[in-house]
């Protein structure tokens, strides 16, 4: 599809929010995810996340004393139309790739327990083993504060361990390094800032959203952010801060 075909929303071409520049920028920094010379490939979901972390990346390329490459890859379901992220990438001057892969039809063959989980560890994979063929050494996924916290209660609650994904990690099959640069970023200001770009996210086809035990964990972890407000910060400073000194050895 060609831009000519519908109208590109300005928002589009627009500059991104400062507060999520900030978020952004401080996570890249903290965790040193961008360096001179990288090329980095985005996994593009088509969800609200990794549209605006296109956004974000493609504005930080504009203005970072460490010059990096960007391109975007799509991990397309069975019937998932792909168009307008196409003209999306176009617009904001990133390559576009799409990968079809019948990952639900995976998931019901197998009958599998926790097709979240297997999804996500599937599209992830299939896009570092594409980075690697394709000469890129970062992946770069739109995973924001809530994911992390979210992960790191489910964690706690289903298998006893107090842990999250990190930031920023190395894959050793691919030597492909995962960076998150939305991990400071408040799934709020994401939603609200992916509404004043007028970004395309797509409607998602998968028959298990909104039926999973993070959709569980996120309601009832809305429920306590009401009573203790400074929840998600405490749980980011733990993440970071804590050392032997605190384990039941």
């Amino acid at each position: 599809m060609l831009e000519a075909d519908f109208n590109v929303p300005q928002g589009w071409s627009a500059p991104l929010a400062k507060s999520l520049r900030r978020t952004a920028g401080r996570a890249v920094g903290d965790f040193s995810m961008i360096k001179e010379g990288d090329r980095i490939l985005l996994g593009l979901s088509g969800g609200k996340d990794s549209l605006v972390l296109l956004h974000t990346l493609s504005e930080l390329r504009k203005h970072s004393p460490a010059k990096f490459e960007l391109a975007a890859c799509t991990v397309a379901l069975t019937g998932m139309d792909v168009s307008r992220l196409e003209s999306y990438c176009r617009v904001r001057g990133v390559q576009y790739f799409a990968l079809n892969h019948p990952i639900i039809e995976i998931i019901e063959n197998r009958n599998e327990r926790s097709p979240c989980s297997f999804c996500a560890n599937m599209r992830r994979g299939i896009l570092s083993s594409h980075a690697r063929e394709n000469g890129f050494n970062k992946v770069a996924l739109g995973h924001n504060v809530d994911d992390a916290v979210e992960t790191f209660f489910m964690n706690l609650f289903r298998t006893g361990r107090a842990k999250s994904f990190k930031p920023k990690f190395l894959q050793d099959r691919t030597n492909v390094e995962i960076i998150r640069p939305l991990i400071y970023t408040s799934e709020d200001s994401i939603i609200a800032e992916a509404a004043r770009l007028e970004l395309p996210i797509l409607i998602s086809n998968c028959p298990y959203a909104g039926k999973t035990e993070r959709q569980r964990t996120k309601e009832m972890l809305a429920e306590f952010k009401t009573k203790i407000p400074e929840l998600f910060l405490n749980v980011v400073h733990a993440l970071k801060t804590i050392d032997s000194s605190d384990r039941w050895d």
